[in-house]
């Protein structure tokens, strides 16, 4: 028996791989693992489709300095489009838009440490118009916030706050300076602490090792995330990591793979630089993932909502929260 099928089996049967074991499979036959990352996505989460989409709520002008960001202040990018807090009209039709479109769920991102509680009081009015009027799921990514403001989100009808880790405990200070691993931990234990699912993932490419992937993976499982997006780096000009090398499908179709053993039950949510891949990630939808980012991302162009779901008819997933 291959260590592939007998780590399946050890999932199949309830239990955890450990990391030993993860790393493990870094080196296992890439279409022996994928097909059974698939087949423990079957088992686990059926043929359903996580679909979502982003609205760039707040562009630019960032005070952080994340190395990948073409929207952080510190670097010159092409990124010259920025604006306050969108209003509720402009976040309300959006919504309606992808709701028209099949899409169930609709995460408003905005730039930025944090949203002031001014800003959190504004966008708090636009959730409860989307809800009443539109019905569909809302999302947040508004930074690192504190249990008050998540409270306040909450009742106003999101379910769910996204916050990415990027990358591992030990390789994030060679991403950004400054804001903390730590402090991502916090935000995201705070909005659980409320009642609010999380969302967590990384960016792959950023200069990490396949170990940095896997140990960012198993702290996203230890905090109970049942969303994972998974984002290709897209090299932005004027940004540190602009010359960063693209991984190829392979190389995450891998990941992706090893992020369903790690956590079988979850969404593994391709998101930004999906583009990038030849397939639109047709290969990694058969290697464990079964979720996107569907759609224009934060800054630069995704894949239209038509074209997705054409995709997920095909592959036999059936869109569904």
């Amino acid at each position: 028996m291959s260590l592939t099928e007998e780590l399946k089996q050890k999932i199949d049967a309830g239990a955890c791989i450990t990391r030993d074991e993860a790393l493990l499979l870094v080196k296992e036959p890439l279409e022996e693992l994928a097909g059974a990352a698939d087949e423990i996505r079957k088992k686990m989460c059926g043929n359903r489709f996580d679909l979502c989409t982003i609205i760039n709520g707040k562009c630019g002008r960032c005070s952080e300095d994340c190395k990948y960001c073409a929207q952080s202040a510190h670097y010159h990018t092409d990124c010259q489009d920025t604006y306050s807090l969108l209003p509720t009209e402009a976040l309300l039709a959006g919504a309606k838009h992808n709701r028209e479109q099949g899409v169930l769920r609709y995460s408003i991102v905005t730039s930025g440490r944090r949203l002031s509680d001014g800003e959190i009081d504004q966008v708090c009015e636009s959730i409860r118009e989307i809800r009443r009027q539109v019905g569909i799921e809302v999302c947040v990514s508004f930074g690192l916030l504190g249990e008050a403001q998540f409270q306040k989100i909450k009742e106003a009808g999101a379910s769910r706050v996204h916050c990415n880790l990027e990358s591992s405990r030990n390789y994030f200070p060679q991403i950004c300076t400054t804001h903390t691993y730590v402090e991502k931990l916090a935000a995201l234990r705070a909005a659980k602490r409320v009642g609010l699912s999380v969302c967590s993932g990384g960016i792959m490419g950023l200069g990490e090792t396949m170990e940095d992937r896997i140990d960012m993976a198993l702290a996203i499982r230890d905090l109970g995330v049942k969303s994972i997006p998974v984002n290709l780096l897209n090299p932005i000009k004027g940004t540190p990591y602009e010359r960063n090398r693209v991984l190829t499908n392979d190389e995450l179709c891998r990941i992706v793979a090893i992020f369903r053993f790690i956590i079988p039950d979850g969404d593994i949510r391709l998101a930004g630089g999906r583009g990038l891949l030849g397939d639109r990630g047709e290969k990694c939808f058969q290697s464990g993932a079964n979720a996107a980012i569907s759609g224009d991302m934060l800054t630069t162009a995704g894949i239209t909502v038509a074209t997705d779901m054409a995709l997920v008819k095909k592959l036999g997933y059936e869109v569904k929260i």
